[in-house]
């Protein structure tokens, strides 16, 4: 069995770095995770692109930037350093061993004509195979296929099914209860009544957190503002991906 990989207590995830676009420290830069890592967050949550070449960068969006509409798969990795991109390898080599990774796979639409061991999960299966005996490790994703071909190649890894925003929880506990993973990475938005699911009535956070438990799955929130991390906190979460890192630090100690 696949252990659990949050321990007793709210875990708290800096969000690509210190922060998503907080003022001073650029997003999925090294200089952004390392003042994350420097303020004392045990995980840091990393989003995995490949290049044209298979190598694998830290970048949200599948484009360089707003003003460069180059894609990251299309770029050789030479082109991507010198686009200001940090190598996943550097990162790595750069943090802690202490502190986890919540490793996010964004596919990109060119790994549909790839064989498996050359897509964005494919590339990224030694750098978990050589990362698992001394780091805290998730796997997460949208994309489930990518979830089962880690869990066959790489047993022991834990995976994180990650759902869309306002996405239901009554649909994402059981999907990923179904895939056989071990988290359910949700968007703070999906535990209530939101503008994008019209469904006139919810069960409340905690009872859906609950069933989550009861199938064997561990919930991380992603996003959430203090004030709705520290209610689902209080509702039973086991981590939040955030952008406030000070206080998401804070509103963990106080939990303890």
């Amino acid at each position: 069995m696949t252990p659990a990989p949050f321990g007793p207590g709210l875990a708290i995830a800096a969000h690509r770095g210190f922060g998503k676009n907080v003022a001073g420290w650029p997003e999925n830069t090294l200089p952004s995770f390392l003042e994350a890592v420097r303020h004392g967050v045990p995980w840091l949550e990393v989003d995995v692109r490949r290049t044209r070449d298979g190598v694998l960068f830290v970048h949200h969006w599948p484009s360089v930037a707003k003003d460069d509409g180059r894609f990251v798969s299309d770029l050789s990795a030479d082109e991507a350093r010198k686009a200001g991109l940090l190598a996943l390898d550097d990162l790595l080599e750069a943090v802690p061993s202490e502190v986890g990774m919540i490793l996010d796979v964004k596919t990109a639409l060119e790994d549909a004509l790839l064989p498996a061991s050359q897509d964005t999960t494919g590339l990224l299966l030694p750098v978990l195979d050589a990362e698992r005996s001394h780091r805290p490790l998730l796997v997460t994703s949208f994309d489930p296929a990518s979830l089962l071909f880690v869990g066959k190649e790489l047993p022991g890894v834990p995976r994180g099914l990650i759902t869309w925003i306002s996405f239901p929880m009554r649909k994402a506990v059981p999907a990923a209860a179904g895939l056989g993973v071990e988290v359910l990475s949700a968007h703070w938005k999906s535990f209530g009544a939101n503008g994008t699911d019209s469904a006139p009535h919810h069960r409340p956070a905690g009872y859906a957190i609950d069933i989550a438990h009861r199938a064997g799955l561990q919930v991380l929130a992603w996003s959430p503002g203090l004030e709705p991390a520290a209610e689902l906190a209080a509702a039973g979460v086991d981590a939040l991906v955030v952008d406030d890192v000070p206080g998401g630090l804070a509103l963990a100690r106080k939990l303890r």
